[in-house]
């Protein structure tokens, strides 16, 4: 059993698929919720693995954020301490930035569907090999990152390049959500905060075509989801742990 931090900014951007599969393996999991809490100072003394998620805010507004400098001292410690570590959208900015990748606006935004593809060192990937080929994912984010320096790309977009990578043997970035289901996505759709965006981003796209989208590509996505998150919470599992999860 690992314990597990979760660095949440919204409260509309949970776990989402991650939180079930972490409870079914037995892991305990505590929320730090930095909107609920922006003076929050967490440590990770008693944790085995970090989990930082998306948000609305951008990894330059630490000063009307402070908690962003927090959040990149957590990551400094886990990447020190070598523990597993999966930052999504915001948290594989912030990774990126800990690891000194330049971050910044997109060209275009990308909120909706959008294909990503898998890059020569996708296949040998411990958590990211299921992406075996060229695929839409979920996407939003008005900025993105580079590969940091020494770390493996591990998939790429036409639009804005690099959208996942590891850094050593621990540490995973996405810039996709994977870990969005139905109801989520619709809850994101339908909330003002949300939708506005959606309007003010130039993309000349409707939630109604989001979500006709959504019923075509997120049944495979989800199955995807299922495959990486398993191999990332491998990670965290004791021999024990997985000689029974592989009996199952």
């Amino acid at each position: 059993m690992a314990r597990v931090l979760v660095l949440q900014h919204v409260a509309a951007e949970p776990l989402g698929v991650l939180d079930p599969m972490l409870r079914r393996r037995g892991h305990r999991i505590r929320y730090v919720n930095f909107a609920r809490d922006p003076d929050a100072s967490p440590t990770l003394d008693r944790y085995q693995a970090l989990i930082v998620l998306g948000g609305p805010m951008q990894v330059g507004h630490h000063h009307r954020h402070h908690h962003l400098l927090t959040e990149c001292r957590l990551i400094e410690k886990a990447l020190h301490d070598e523990l597993p570590m999966l930052g999504i959208c915001l948290g594989g900015q912030l990774l990126a930035h800990v690891l000194g990748a330049a971050v910044g606006p997109c060209q275009v935004p990308e909120i909706g569907w959008y294909r990503i593809a898998p890059t020569p060192a996708t296949a040998a990937d411990p958590v990211l090999h299921a992406l075996a080929r060229p695929r839409p994912v979920f996407q939003w984010h008005h900025w993105g990152f580079d590969c940091p320096l020494d770390a493996a790309s591990l998939a790429e977009s036409d639009e804005n390049g690099c959208q996942a990578f590891r850094v050593g043997s621990n540490a995973w970035g996405f810039q996709f959500h994977l870990e969005l289901d139905r109801r989520l996505i619709h809850r994101w759709l339908t909330l003002p905060f949300y939708r506005d965006d959606l309007a003010s981003s130039g993309l000349n796209k409707t939630p109604i075509e989001i979500q006709r989208d959504t019923q075509t590509y997120l049944p495979e996505t989800l199955t995807l989801a299922d495959q990486v998150f398993s191999n990332w919470l491998n990670r965290l599992d004791t021999p024990e742990q997985r000689l029974v999860l592989s009996s199952r």
